[in-house]
């Protein structure tokens, strides 16, 4: 693995986590009963995106680390996701 696919793996599996993490415990505007005059009563609440970055690297950085280890070492391939025999000549 190059380090540029290192790098491309690390960014998909940190925005994926971040995607989910953001859904995780958030409180509504409307939920707390103040809605700020021109946002919708979906959005949030306080600032979370900081928070959630942060909790986001810590979850994301040993989930990168295995599928980085299960590719390094070989014991999954190209070829075994090959289930239409397209890569067999």
């Amino acid at each position: 693995m190059t380090i540029t696919a290192a790098f491309i793996l690390y960014a998909v599996t940190w925005f994926m986590t971040f995607f989910i993490v953001l859904q995780v415990r958030n409180v509504a505007q409307s939920d707390t009963g103040h809605v700020e005059p021109g946002t919708p009563p979906g959005a949030p609440a306080e600032e979370i995106v900081g928070k959630k970055a942060k909790l986001t690297f810590l979850i994301a950085t040993p989930i990168w680390a295995v599928i980085s280890g299960v590719i390094l070492s070989g014991w999954i391939t190209v070829a075994d996701l090959d289930w239409f025999g397209r890569m067999n000549p």
